[in-house]
């Protein structure tokens, strides 16, 4: 985040000052789009390769705009915030946490969470390439993306959600009738992300279901109550509501998800390859 910002600002001071200059030259503004960008892949680290410095700016604003889409895709926020969803379905209180705090909590248990992960691709793709180790870009995104393999890996190994991979695999055409021939160099990326969505989004509802129950038995309760005292005209979700959120208060139950949301994530190892 904080290279980006800085690439922005590099960006607008080499607009600002060839405007100034052009100005300074011909007397009124005058702005070439592809000087701008040279300049600024200049004063950016690590942007000199096989490509233009223009090129790899458009490649690096490019590849900005889709990390939504991958830290969704490739990381623990849909375990997060599917779970936290259904905690607040389970309590009753359709609108409380609103929607931006349960998203911005699930965002930053993420970056909690991925700490590790983001710190490898940091010191082994990222750093090379600034210091001009590594002037290709193919090979730096090989780099980048071996500790995301290593992590999606480890949640699938954890939870023994195999069989979504050899899914994929069967779709594509790769033959899983003998699992334990396969290695992780078989799994290209294309194959590894849905069947690492499809195991996060099983993990999340079977966690999820676990959540469920107390405020279901506490419903069930309430319920049964109203009835044997023919109360039936008043919801019973309005009365067990408060008991509901009493309860969660009293067991801490925002630290008891949060935190065995954040332990379920297993740890990547860094040895494995492929």
């Amino acid at each position: 985040m904080k290279r980006a910002i800085a690439l922005i600002g590099v960006l607008f001071v080499a607009l600002l000052a060839t405007r100034a200059s052009g100005a300074e030259a011909a007397g009124a503004p005058s702005i070439n789009p592809v000087s701008v960008m040279e300049d600024a892949a200049k004063a950016v680290p690590g942007l000199e390769g096989d490509l233009s410095g223009a090129l790899n700016v458009v490649i690096l604003l490019t590849v900005l705009t889709l990390v939504p889409a991958i830290m969704v895709m490739t990381t623990c926020f849909v375990r997060f915030i599917v779970v936290l969803g259904l905690l607040k379905q389970a309590m009753g209180t359709q609108s409380l946490p609103p929607a931006q705090v349960i998203t911005a909590l699930s965002l930053f248990m993420t970056f909690l969470v991925m700490s590790p992960t983001l710190d490898r691709i940091y010191n082994e793709a990222i750093l090379p390439y600034q210091h001009g180790e590594v002037s290709n870009q193919l090979e730096t995104w090989n780099l980048a993306k071996q500790p995301i393999r290593d992590f999606m890996f480890a949640q699938i190994e954890s939870t023994g959600n195999w069989s979504s991979l050899y899914m994929v695999l069967n779709y594509r055409g790769v033959d899983t009738s003998q699992p334990e021939k396969l290695t992780r160099a078989d799994v290209d990326m294309v194959s590894l992300i849905p069947a690492y969505m499809l195991s996060e989004l099983k993990t999340a509802f079977v966690m999820g279901f676990r959540v469920y129950l107390p405020f279901l038995v506490i419903d069930m309760v309430i319920a049964s109550l109203l009835i044997s005292m023919s109360m039936m005209m008043l919801p019973p979700v309005l009365v067990s509501l408060p008991f509901k959120i009493l309860l969660f208060v009293l067991v801490d139950g925002w630290q008891l998800v949060v935190g065995s949301l954040m332990h379920s994530v297993a740890p990547a190892l860094p040895a494995l390859t492929g």
